[in-house]
């Protein structure tokens, strides 16, 4: 069967259309994505403005136009960090609706914590995740931290994300020390929730997922240009993610936009998703997995799975 997954979060808004065969191998046929900056304002307004919903539907329109060229089985769209703050989230539900013909589901973050497991996981090459595995999916608005072996065990989704922070705290070009020592604090605060919640010492592997992790290694790696298939499975070192980090804050916002592997929807907030990502990396002293399988697998795995019961 083909399956379609949508997942639209506070910075991006992407498309996976794949199969599942019986072997329960998933076989991507189309993966987009666009910066849509959906949850745009919303941390202070605790509202989708007029502008961040046209941009969004805009590219809903796009990705329906995909669907009638497709032979497309099953649909689902999933929302997270952005939708589940803005207090006018009907419209957008009502939007989505519209265009698809599917509720988009307003999932919870241990839902997602665990369909970003699942995803990330299965989609990486055979004995590469010792287990147990820590998953981290860095979004725009929040950041889910998922632990487990065959499953997950422990979960949490916390409100630290590259947008959030960047709204908030990093808005001179380049930022100050004192935003950037701004977003150290926050990020203290939440990881204090994190270990409460989840035993983040005992991970074997940690794998990273979502855009602000693929960026930091493509700059890593010195990359030419930005490709998936080289960074899906790479491994970034603790000092590779502090050289990296460093670097980005003291950069301005014309000298991140020139880096050949930067998407022009990142520019703004790279930064701040470095930090938290670096914060993680000191947290766990561990290297970090890059995936580039993530919620839309799990999401597209899911239904498969509910279709063969």
């Amino acid at each position: 069967m083909t399956y379609a997954a949508i997942d639209c979060g506070t910075n991006s808004i992407r498309l996976l259309i794949a199969d599942v065969d019986d072997a329960g191998v998933l076989h991507e046929q189309k993966r987009v994505m666009q910066i849509v900056r959906l949850g745009e304002g919303v941390d202070r307004t605790g509202e989708f403005s007029v502008a961040a919903l046209e941009r969004t539907f805009a590219v809903c329109d796009e990705y329906a136009a995909l669907f009638a060229k497709s032979n497309i089985e099953q649909v689902r769209f999933v929302a997270t960090s952005a939708t589940r703050d803005a207090r006018n989230r009907q419209e957008f539900v009502n939007g989505v609706r519209a265009r698809f013909g599917v509720e988009p589901d307003v999932i919870s973050g241990d839902e997602e914590a665990a369909l970003s497991f699942s995803g990330a996981v299965r989609g990486l090459p055979a004995g590469l995740v010792q287990l147990p595995a820590l998953v981290i999916d860095i979004g725009g608005g929040s950041t889910e931290f998922v632990l487990g072996g065959a499953s997950p065990t422990h979960s949490i989704s916390v409100d630290i994300g590259c947008v959030r922070f960047a709204e908030r705290h990093l808005t001179d070009d380049p930022a100050t020390p004192e935003q950037i020592a701004a977003v150290e604090v926050d990020l203290v605060k939440a990881l204090d929730l994190v270990r409460a919640a989840v035993p983040i010492e005992r991970a074997a592997t940690v794998v990273g997922l979502a855009g602000s992790v693929t960026t930091v290694a493509a700059m890593a790696f010195d990359l030419l240009e930005y490709d998936p298939v080289l960074l899906h499975g790479s491994t970034i070192t603790t000092e590779q993610i502090e050289d990296v980090t460093a670097r980005l804050l003291v950069m301005t916002r014309a000298e991140r936009a020139a880096l050949p592997f930067m998407h022009p929807g990142r520019v703004d907030v790279i930064g701040a998703g470095a930090m938290v990502l670096r914060a993680i990396a000191r947290a766990t002293g561990a290297s970090v997995v890059v995936s580039e399988t993530d919620i839309l697998d799990g999401v597209v795995y899911t239904l498969a799975l509910q279709g063969a019961v």
